[in-house]
């Protein structure tokens, strides 16, 4: 009997590969990533199962050029890259890898919260411009402190949980903002307070983005809601690059409207050259790694193969969307 065929648009783990070869026909896409659009189209025209990334756009139309597609594994904690309301029409599964990458993401928010409110990677590159040429004094090259400040969470899901966990620890006020107030006993344990999004703007002085895109979310920081926060705080995003209005930030950011942002999501990645929040000395930019532990993206793998292997056996994959 003829194997089942796999296509990838992506390398995975070596462990992983070498499981799904022990199963199926498989192929890799080995040119430019994102795969095109054209190319997608082509490849998963027979194919029963598809292995995906968040940078990969699975559209209607392409689902539509999938004959015999079974199961969508996407190697990521998000799935608004997958049209998964078309896929649930065609009865393809869906599935995603959350929960593992929590730790590795919120200690990525909180290291970008650190250092662009010490000013760590914007000394780094003044060093190694040869621009460090004297002693600074008491009024020089100041930081901000992070004991009694608020930091304002939005979206207190898996990720933004354990990032307030992270921030009780130096001795700050929690407050957060949420779909949902979560129970008063989780508020306890974090040491979180529920606030409106309007309180959360205009009282943190650090605000961490938590929250999935969505239409409602789409752009939600733009130059409107950016206003509203303190002229000395701070953004953190770790979420979705689409949730900021990057012009909007550079302008805000430029003017002084807050103080400076930590980002490891933007709205195009990779971001084009001579991208214009690089050109600021009050940001701190990150390529999209949130989950690059070794031990996270190994874990990732992991489960993308038992997700794939589930639905080509028509069962929902272990951590499923829709379907």
């Amino acid at each position: 009997m003829m194997k089942k065929r796999v296509f990838l648009t992506g390398v995975i783990h070596d462990f992983a590969l070498a499981e799904l070869k022990k199963r199926y026909r498989i192929e890799i896409h080995s040119g430019r990533s994102p795969i095109s659009q054209a190319r997608l189209r082509s490849k998963i025209r027979d194919a029963d199962g598809l292995v995906c990334f968040p940078y990969d756009n699975i559209t209607s139309d392409i689902i539509d050029h999938a004959q015999n597609l079974k199961v969508i594994s996407t190697y990521s904690v998000g799935f608004d890259h997958v049209d998964t309301e078309h896929a649930k029409k065609r009865k393809i599964r869906v599935g995603y890898t959350p929960e593992v990458l929590t730790d590795a993401t919120a200690d990525l928010a909180f290291s970008l919260l650190l250092d662009v409110s010490r000013r760590v990677t914007e000394g780094d590159r003044t060093i190694r411009a040869g621009r460090w040429t004297r002693v600074y004094g008491a009024y020089d090259y100041v930081g901000v402190g992070l004991q009694g400040k608020t930091v304002g969470i939005l979206g207190l899901g898996r990720i933004g949980s354990t990032f307030a966990k992270r921030a009780k620890a130096f001795d700050v006020n929690i407050i957060y903002h949420n779909r949902r107030r979560v129970s008063k006993s989780q508020e306890k344990a974090l040491g979180a307070k529920y606030v409106s999004f309007e309180q959360l703007l205009s009282r943190s002085d650090f605000v961490s983005i938590h929250t999935p895109h969505t239409k409602e979310t789409e752009n939600l920081f733009g130059m409107k809601n950016l206003k509203k926060m303190k002229r000395s705080a701070f953004l953190i995003n770790t979420a979705r690059g689409r949730l900021v209005d990057e012009r909007d930030l550079f302008t805000a950011l430029k003017n002084g409207t807050i103080s400076g942002a930590g980002l490891d999501v933007f709205e195009t990645e990779p971001v084009p050259k001579n991208y214009p929040l690089a050109r600021l000395p009050n940001v701190v930019l990150a390529p999209h790694i949130g989950s690059s532990t070794r031990e996270t993206r190994s874990k990732m793998a992991e489960i993308t193969v038992k997700n794939l292997n589930l639905g080509m056996n028509g069962r929902r994959p272990i951590y499923s969307v829709g379907y």
